[in-house]
């Protein structure tokens, strides 16, 4: 089992603040700068027009901003928003039931959108371009469909794996947008911001630590904040600066780069007892003890995008920078084999 950080369950005044540090607003939005350009030229629009906004397609990491968004989306037009999700539209009938009920102008949410049956996707088709359902009675020959007309509405979908859409549902969104990781200063400003909401006192070599750790993610920022308002309160003066965030971070086992017990984990074996690699992804989650899954979808990533490991044909491969990043000098053969990779 993984033993990330997990925050117990929130009580209901730790919930009024989660939802406080979400910005209500485009203005107050942090980073994406492209993305928020884009998004309020649609928005901007859909308002002069007074109609409905076109459907907005999110993908990008998770904790980048998605939901967050899709929360903006229905303050700047003034709609209420309905929450849902991929897995819980899983027939036909899921999807009827939700679009009737909408109202003139709402904002439906649909989180994972890649995670929706196949039968509800060509239920959306419809009601994506011509607002209306069609509802089918009977069954076998004596089937008839019965076109329900529904209230026009703006879909807002956000996916972490946009590849796999099927096409026509990815093409009949007015406007695309990927979130980008986030640099150091933004995330910066995130957390300061954060922080005031929290009520907790932060300096800004504090704010500067925590933001270079928390893999360019804002929910990670904001998790982390918590976590060394923790320690803060508990040894120290409450005061969060860098001597603070050092010793709770490491507390946590989150390092100077923002790896974590299992990112370590990861190069460790690929390192200590596979050479550098190359090591099949099966083989080196039995070697850590954890699921394939979570070293392909937590770990890896990041891992890849710091440079430090490589996917061959072969499987895994550790590169200089994880040898460096773990105080040893990578070996010749090593090197060999990563230049044979490309």
């Amino acid at each position: 089992m993984s033993d990330r950080i997990v925050d117990a369950e929130p009580t209901p005044d730790e919930v009024a603040i989660e939802g406080a540090l979400r910005p209500k607003n485009l203005s107050d939005f942090v980073g994406q700068d492209r993305v928020k350009q884009q998004l309020g030229l649609v928005l901007e629009a859909a308002k002069m027009r007074g109609r409905q906004a076109d459907h907005v397609l999110l993908s990008g990491p998770p904790g980048l901003g998605k939901t967050t968004l899709a929360g903006i989306i229905a303050s700047e037009l003034n709609a209420p928003l309905r929450i849902t999700s991929g897995p819980a539209l899983q027939h036909a009938g899921d999807v009827a039931a939700i679009l009737s009920s909408l109202q003139p102008g709402e904002v439906l949410f649909l989180d994972e959108i890649h995670r929706t049956s196949r039968s509800a996707e060509e239920m959306l088709y419809l009601a994506m371009e011509d607002f209306r359902v069609d509802v089918i009675v009977g069954k076998g020959p004596g089937a008839t469909a019965i076109p329900l007309e529904i209230a026009p509405f703006t879909l807002v979908g956000a996916t972490t794996r946009a590849g796999l859409l099927p096409s026509p549902l990815r093409d009949r969104f007015g406007f695309t947008a990927h979130l980008d990781f986030y640099d150091p200063p933004d995330l910066e400003v995130i957390i300061v911001r954060s922080a005031a909401l929290l009520g907790v006192q932060l300096d800004k070599e504090g704010a500067a630590e925590i933001a270079g750790r928390c893999r360019g993610t804002p929910r990670i920022a904001n998790r982390l904040l918590r976590r060394v308002r923790d320690w803060a309160q508990v040894h120290g003066n409450g005061m969060v600066d860098l001597a603070t965030a050092h010793a709770a971070l490491d507390l946590y086992e989150v390092d100077a780069l923002g790896l974590d017990r299992i990112d370590r984990a990861v190069l460790e074996v690929l390192v200590t007892r596979f050479g550098g690699g190359p090591v099949g992804l099966s083989n080196l989650a039995v070697a850590i003890g954890e699921e394939p899954e979570t070293i392909e979808t937590v770990a890896e990533p990041f891992l890849v995008r710091l440079g430090m490991i490589v996917r061959t044909p072969r499987g895994r491969v550790a590169t200089a920078a994880a040898w460096r990043h773990l105080g040893l000098t990578p070996t010749a053969a090593l090197q060999s084999t990563l230049d044979l990779e490309g």
